[in-house]
């Protein structure tokens, strides 16, 4: 049965298709390592660059199956357009405060249970870092992956804030480059069977950061600078001992 989302009216099938036409004619896509991808259920940790990410991402991912979850900003499901997409691709909004981004992480280790792909931005929200980087990182994709035991991997993307920036108009041309790397299986395996203490999601999080980072290096070929900390607004030393390291909500 073709999976149809009200608010587009398209099958998925269709959808993605739509999509990646319209991203062909605007884009060139260079994608590599989607081998190291494992079949089944896991944590797929991506830096976040652009709006544009839940599609250029959901693009990579649906064309080599199965469809991903991806977990994203509720308010961008109300963006036109976009959040109808977002629907169609199963897409898990996140409400900041309360109890919603917790039930959010419930339902993405539900997905993960069942053999799905799941997207967690470790940002939490576009960067802030002045160079493109990723920051200090949310504890979500950490927190899911040591939950559930599924495997976390980093991808790193380059290219979508080129074609539509944080602020100003869409720049499709010259067509910018939509450039996607991924990387092995991050080791997590010193965090695992350890209470999920804000201590050791920190720690596991600066691991899969760490990895998503390197990489957005060499897809960049420059080297990874200190981490920046949206709450200082300034890099933080780069060798922070983890006593000194701020405290990250465990939210995505």
């Amino acid at each position: 049965m073709a999976l149809v989302q009200r608010g587009l009216g398209l099958p998925l099938g269709t959808a993605a298709v739509v999509v990646r036409g319209v991203l062909r004619a605007v884009s060139r896509p260079s994608w590599r390592g989607l081998e190291r991808l494992p079949d089944g259920g896991c944590v797929i940790a991506a830096n976040h660059v652009s709006w544009l990410d839940p599609v250029t991402l959901a693009d990579v991912l649906v064309a080599i199956g199965p469809v991903p979850r991806i977990l994203a900003k509720e308010s961008l499901f109300r963006v036109p357009v976009l959040g109808a997409l977002l629907r169609v691709m199963r897409g898990v909004p996140v409400h900041r405060g309360g109890g919603d981004a917790g039930r959010a992480l419930e339902s993405a280790a539900a997905a993960v249970a069942a053999g799905d792909r799941v997207v967690i931005f470790t940002d939490g929200t576009l960067t802030k870092d002045p160079e493109g980087w990723p920051m200090v990182g949310k504890t979500g994709a950490a927190r899911l992956a040591l939950s559930t035991g599924a495997p976390v991997v980093p991808l790193a993307q380059w290219g979508p804030q080129q074609l539509l920036p944080r602020t100003g108009r869409p720049r499709p041309w010259p067509r910018p480059r939509m450039q996607v790397l991924v990387g092995d299986p991050v080791d997590l395996s010193a965090f695992r069977g350890r209470p999920l203490t804000q201590t050791v999601l920190r720690e596991a999080t600066e691991v899969v950061v760490d990895a998503v980072a390197q990489q957005l290096s060499e897809l960049r070929g420059l080297p990874v600078p200190p981490r920046w900390d949206p709450r200082t607004q300034s890099r933080r030393p780069a060798e922070a001992p983890a006593a000194a390291r701020p405290e990250v909500e465990g939210t995505p």
